[in-house]
């Protein structure tokens, strides 16, 4: 099992799902499941500081993962949600969101259930979130601290926005990553932090070649490649 944790713009999810494929695992993405989540309480007309409304839209979301890391799904009611999630209005509001005490324990219940059912799988599982090595699963195999310089960070999310095709500047973007981080790291549940016993690798001079070297390394080291856990 490996746990991979850190700020947005990072990278997470683009090396969490390369790093699955080559190990033969499956992969969770736990920050979409938050996203899901924020997105079905903006379609519900919630505000997001409400926080007993925002848990009622929760507690009533039927939501999904596919967890396979070469086609990963996000399905809400049902409906494929995975662009709508990563839009501008779901960004601005999911921390609010994520930062609800009764959202995390269920969200967290759900992953500890898809984990449950990879650690029967030969290849494990490739979990990505803030905090996986330090709440989700404490006993993982590697725990891995992903971060970069907010300037690295922002010129990253900028560039992926583009290439979706969503409206996007530097300026607001490094605004908002500066935002996240505070808001991220200063919740009172489950705050994004590094775990003590987590290694920590800075991304901010390597691309996405280099991320994944250095991770299959960390992998091969702790005797993790497929059926080793």
């Amino acid at each position: 099992m490996v746990a991979l944790d850190g700020p947005s713009g990072t990278g997470k999810s683009t090396v969490s799902k390369k790093l699955a494929a080559a190990l033969g695992a499956t992969y969770l993405d736990t920050g979409a499941m938050y996203r899901a989540v924020t997105l079905a309480v903006l379609r519900a007309g919630v505000d997001p500081a409400d926080t007993a409304e925002v848990v009622r839209v929760a507690r009533a979301a039927e939501l999904s993962m596919g967890t396979d890391p070469l086609a990963p799904t996000v399905l809400l009611e049902g409906a494929e949600v995975e662009a709508e999630i990563r839009g501008p209005e779901v960004t601005s509001a999911v921390s609010a969101v994520s930062a609800v005490p009764e959202v995390r324990e269920l969200l967290v219940a759900l992953q500890r259930e898809l984990i449950a059912q990879a650690r029967t799988d030969p290849g494990g599982m490739v979990v990505e979130g803030r905090d996986i090595g330090t709440v989700v699963v404490p006993d993982a195999g590697l725990k891995v601290y992903l971060t970069a310089s907010a300037d690295a960070r922002a010129a990253r999310r900028t560039a992926q926005d583009v290439s979706d095709g969503r409206v996007s500047d530097l300026r607001s973007t490094h605004a908002d990553v500066q935002r996240r981080d505070a808001l991220d790291s200063g919740r009172t549940v489950a705050p994004l932090r590094q775990a003590d016993d987590a290694v920590e690798l800075d991304s901010t001079e390597l691309d996405i070649a280099g991320v994944l070297e250095q991770l299959t390394k960390l992998v091969e080291s702790r005797g993790l490649l497929v059926g080793a856990e």
